[in-house]
């Protein structure tokens, strides 16, 4: 099909959920897509985050393939080792006791937000299950998850949402303390807020959270959906912030491009859920597994960190010279651009039609490129971005 058979399919039998660029992309290598037509395209966004190898890693197609001529779902009734496999390293890697696999980050923080509540019910009873999470974060789309997420913007259409949450402004620590009180269990936070605009939270901030959560015995959650499996140049964000969460979440670049998720739990909640608090059909599912597992024996490594923190370095160097940016922030690979000319969406647009893929959040171009992207990659794309970034 051309692209304009694409397009109009899409019209007539999907729902109008998504806002499209005009490209209908249907192969890829490394860092590099290509259309329908055959254009190729450099992508600085890997999926939002979830290609964290690009396209079609050799590697990772082998796991994916190799386990799908095994044996393709088997339902949580039955025990799987590529499931133990993959939680057994999400422990090691991160001092966490006990993981629930599931598909999305929505439902790796639908799980987090069920754990702080039966935590609280289970100790303390009934009246404390208010969750604090911060103005302009995002958290998912499901109704619960929504009601959590800190933008008015998503709080439409789907009344009644989900009670119990309050936001705190993110760096305020005297509006968190306001809000602390016998009702809160839980302050559920993003490192960087990623929807919000590539918004890092101050490490003041970050230690006031931690350190009234262990005095209250409140529990301290991170949302690390985006900014996890080694996006920020640590395997997770948390690690560069010097703190010890009670739960974090994950997903996108977990599996690489196919749907996992995970929540994460300290020794603390081990027990926490029981048979029949919690469950999923497909969370686990051993092709999921086969490729988090090859991810994370990729990504992981000291020297694979390295260079993803020496590439991010690279990009933001080469980002501070170019016209029309005014800011550049975030850390490792999630990189956050402010034009000058406030004209993110426009120059997004005219970066697709001349084969480069970029991303917006708010008012701002943002960039999440694969992070086994090449050196001639990178540049090719920044290439693009400039000339555009100039007209």
């Amino acid at each position: 099909m051309t692209f304009e058979d694409i397009k109009n399919k899409e019209q007539k039998y999907m729902m109008h959920t998504y806002g499209r660029f005009p490209a209908a992309l249907v192969s890829g290598k490394g860092a590099v897509a290509k259309d329908a037509d055959g254009k190729e395209y450099i992508d600085f966004t890997s999926g939002i985050g979830v290609n964290c190898l690009g396209y079609c890693d050799d590697g990772w197609v082998k796991a994916v393939s190799d386990q799908a001529a095994a044996i393709q779902h088997i339902s949580n009734l039955y025990y799987s080792p590529l499931q133990v496999g993959v939680a057994e390293r999400l422990c090691s890697l991160t001092g966490m006791d006990k993981v629930f696999l599931c598909n999305s980050g929505a439902e790796a923080n639908e799980c987090a937000i069920k754990i702080a509540r039966k935590y609280s019910f289970d100790k303390y009873g009934e009246g404390r299950q208010k969750i604090l999470t911060l103005v302009n974060s995002f958290h998912g789309r499901t109704v619960t998850t929504l009601a959590a997420t800190g933008q008015d913007v998503f709080h439409n259409y789907f009344y009644p949402f989900t009670e119990g949450f309050d936001y705190v402004v993110a760096n305020d620590t005297d509006d968190l303390m306001k809000h602390i009180d016998d009702s809160v269990c839980a302050v559920f936070v993003e490192l960087i807020q990623g929807e919000g605009g590539v918004m890092p939270l101050c490490r003041e901030f970050v230690k006031a959270v931690a350190d009234v959560c262990a005095e209250k015995d409140i529990l301290f959650m991170v949302d690390e959906v985006q900014t996890g499996i080694s996006r920020t140049g640590s395997v997770y964000c948390y690690q560069q912030y010097d703190i010890k969460p009670d739960v974090v979440t994950s997903a996108k670049g977990l599996g690489g491009g196919v749907p996992i998720g995970a929540c994460l739990c300290n020794e603390k909640l081990a027990d926490v859920m029981s048979a029949g608090t919690h469950g999923t059909t497909f969370g686990g599912n051993p092709i999921a597994c086969a490729a988090a597992g090859y991810v994370l024996d990729t990504v992981t490594t000291d020297e694979f960190l390295s260079s993803v923190r020496e590439k991010g370095d690279y990009i933001r160097q080469q980002l501070s010279g170019m016209a029309n940016v005014k800011e550049v922030r975030g850390m490792g690979m999630m990189i956050g651009i402010v034009t000058e000319k406030d004209n993110a969406k426009a120059v997004a647009a005219a970066c697709v039609e001349k084969g480069l893929l970029i991303l917006t959040a708010k008012n701002l171009l943002r960039m999440l490129p694969p992070l086994n992207i090449t050196k001639e990659e990178i540049d090719r794309g920044l290439s693009i971005l400039k000339t555009v970034m100039e007209e």
